[in-house]
């Protein structure tokens, strides 16, 4: 998971990224980048950790030009601690292109080998996204005929990447002197939306990023979002082209996007995300009451902030006494995507502070987004129990993640993941929880997609199925080692 955006317009871009990847911050800290383009020339700045830290006012200023992009990275391949992983990756040739991605590949050893051998082309770091810009290079470099570069030519190479790439991405690249490219994959698995912003007499402003909730904040018209295998070319003077790349595609969204990764002032793929989290809340409370004897609840308590809008329905549903028990921290980074166990763990102090005058006596509820390797789950039931809860009962609003996810999320090995392999009663006794209750994987899809258009979401993690039809249990076997290695 990470947050892109793109920008062209007639004046100047540095200050609009650097805006948009502040409210983009929650999707990667691990580090950033900005690169924009005046006339034909490259300026980029890059750097570990988050924005508000990366950028000096010496930066911005050298970040020149009207058309930009920008990255935060939360890494899910490459190393986290190594600032040569960090995006935008560039490319000199055909033109110079520079490229940001969101999402993961999953043939990144058939295409290691068929760039080296076939393309003759290096990449010098671990990154799937420096792969994915190569390919992209190779593909375009083929369709050059004279000494203009034209939007037919720019979609067939698109038509070319989705052909040799398997995974998910969405991916922004600027073309040095010619344009801004955004393209999704066939399955509209990771987020990309399309904004345009009237510029007067100057023209109009175009964006593509990750969350809706980047062009309302600065005031541009949604215009839809980019179709699954879809890819939209913006010339420098503002001309927008668009065509669809993809021979099959078919909208499967990231059902994480909805449950935890999002914002929830964010629409994605037509759905709300803060109203398909009351919906989860909805479904949840049903299971609890089937589950969870009348009267042996106190109070209900969210785990701010992503599961709060859950725990206001299930409280409200239940009709039992809703509480902030947990105070958040709000300068401490979201602790499922900091890297390594060991800082995920003391983390989670720094994080919360779980109030005694709320706990004390009480038989607790508390209601989280998910459960994924259970650190974060068992330091809560921990702090609750010190604070003076006399039971507690640990829900969540999502299903039990049993399998990696492989498009895009940090979850590569089973082993680190706590439902693997174990019971439900299991899972509760390694909490340290006196019950434990998930939501049902048939009751999440309905909460996410009620209302919407879309009849399908990528729910791997859950249900061991994976969309693309291209992850065998060998190469599942292979991303663990190399994870562990």
């Amino acid at each position: 998971m990470c947050g892109i955006v793109g920008i062209v317009s007639p004046e100047p871009v540095n200050q609009q990224v650097y805006d948009a990847l502040l409210l983009l911050q929650h999707r990667g800290q691990d580090s950033t980048g900005i690169a924009t383009a005046d006339g034909p020339t490259f300026h980029i700045h890059k750097a570990k950790g988050q924005v508000r830290e990366a950028f000096r006012t010496r930066d911005m200023r050298s970040l020149q030009g009207k058309m930009g992009l920008g990255h935060v990275r939360y890494a899910t391949k490459g190393l986290a601690d190594n600032e040569q992983e960090a995006q935008p990756f560039y490319v000199n040739a055909p033109y110079g292109i520079i490229l940001v991605h969101n999402g993961n590949l999953t043939n990144t050893r058939e295409l290691a080998d068929d760039l080296f051998h076939i393309d003759r082309r290096h990449v010098n770091s671990t990154s799937d996204t420096e792969m994915l810009l190569n390919v992209l290079a190779t593909e375009l470099q083929s369709q050059i005929t004279g000494l203009e570069l034209d939007p037919d030519q720019v979609f067939t190479a698109v038509s070319q990447v989705h052909e040799r790439v398997e995974g998910s991405y969405a991916a922004i690249a600027m073309i040095a002197g010619h344009g801004l490219l955004a393209f999704r994959d066939p399955y509209g698995i990771r987020p990309l939306i399309l904004g345009r912003r009237a510029a007067g007499l100057l023209g109009d402003e175009w964006i593509v990023t990750s969350e809706s909730l980047v062009l309302e904040s600065a005031g541009y018209e949604v215009v839809r979002e980019v179709a699954p295998g879809e890819a939209i070319f913006i010339t420098t003077s503002g001309e927008m082209y668009s065509r669809q790349c993809a021979k099959n595609p078919r909208l499967v969204p990231c059902s994480f996007e909805y449950v935890y990764l999002a914002r929830p002032d964010s629409v994605m793929n037509g759905i709300s995300v803060y109203e398909a989290r009351l919906r989860l809340g909805d479904r949840l409370a049903d299971t609890i009451a089937e589950y969870t004897p009348m009267g042996d609840i106190d109070v209900v308590m969210p785990i701010p902030d992503s599961s709060r809008p859950a725990a206001m329905q299930v409280a409200q549903k239940l009709g039992i006494e809703y509480r902030e028990g947990f105070y958040k921290n709000r300068y401490v980074g979201r602790t499922f995507i900091m890297p390594g166990q060991a800082q995920r763990k003391k983390s989670v102090r720094q994080k919360l502070n779980a109030m005694s005058t709320e706990f004390a006596g009480k038989n607790i509820l508390i209601v989280d987004d998910s459960i994924v390797r259970g650190t974060t789950s068992k330091e809560i039931v921990d702090m609750a129990r010190a604070a003076g809860a006399n039971k507690v009962t640990f829900t969540s609003a999502a299903p039990p993640v049993r399998y990696p996810h492989v498009y895009g999320i940090n979850m590569p090995s089973r082993s680190e993941l706590v439902a693997h392999n174990r019971k439900i009663p299991e899972i509760a006794r390694e909490l340290g929880a006196d019950r434990l209750i998930y939501q049902e994987v048939e009751d999440m899809k309905q909460a996410i997609i009620q209302g919407s258009s879309v009849t399908e979401l990528e729910m791997s993690c859950f249900t061991g199925d994976y969309v693309t039809g291209t992850v065998t249990p060998e190469y599942l076997e292979w991303v663990e080692r190399n994870q562990l290695s």
